[in-house]
């Protein structure tokens, strides 16, 4: 059974409502945590781009990424773990593991599923919780991978239109 069904949670998934690109977030990180994602990047078979400023370059460590000085071009990883759905990570902080994905690519139960996954994938790997809030209201997380639960959850009945 999947973790979260389409008619439940489709609100979330609306574009219009919470914003084209969510905030997804693991609080209480570490630069540890970052390189562990960066080598599941890396081992598994979804597709990846890491740019630096303009110009795009091999997947670095991430002690050589983080932390961030304030004046430093910015970096984007964007990971494909499905051809039709990108999540686009920003090691802007070590403290904090910070991405985005683009509701529009993921709609329907397919699309649930397809987050679902994802986001268990890294909340597994990492043993934390993994947070996903409509854009820009980062304090008001509506979906949460628990770990103890091993799932993804609802922290939110619905969002009014």
């Amino acid at each position: 059974m999947p973790d979260l069904l389409w008619n439940e949670v489709e609100n979330f998934f609306d574009p219009n409502l919470m914003g084209a690109l969510p905030d997804l977030w693991v609080p209480d990180a570490s630069v540890e945590d970052w390189q562990a994602v960066f080598d599941l990047i890396r081992s598994s078979r979804w597709v990846w781009e890491y740019v630096e400023g303009d110009t795009v370059r091999p997947l670095p460590a991430a002690v050589e990424v983080l932390p961030r000085p304030v004046d430093a071009e910015s970096v984007v990883l964007r990971v494909r773990p499905v051809p039709a759905v990108t999540a686009i990570f920003w090691p802007m902080s070590a403290t904090e593991i910070d991405f985005d994905v683009d509701l529009r690519e993921l709609q329907g139960q397919v699309g649930v599923n397809i987050l679902c996954d994802f986001v268990c994938v890294l909340g597994r790997l990492l043993g934390k919780p993994v947070f996903m809030a409509a854009e820009g209201q980062y304090g008001s997380p509506v979906l949460r991978f628990d770990p103890a639960a091993d799932r993804v959850v609802l922290l939110a009945d619905s969002i009014d239109g």
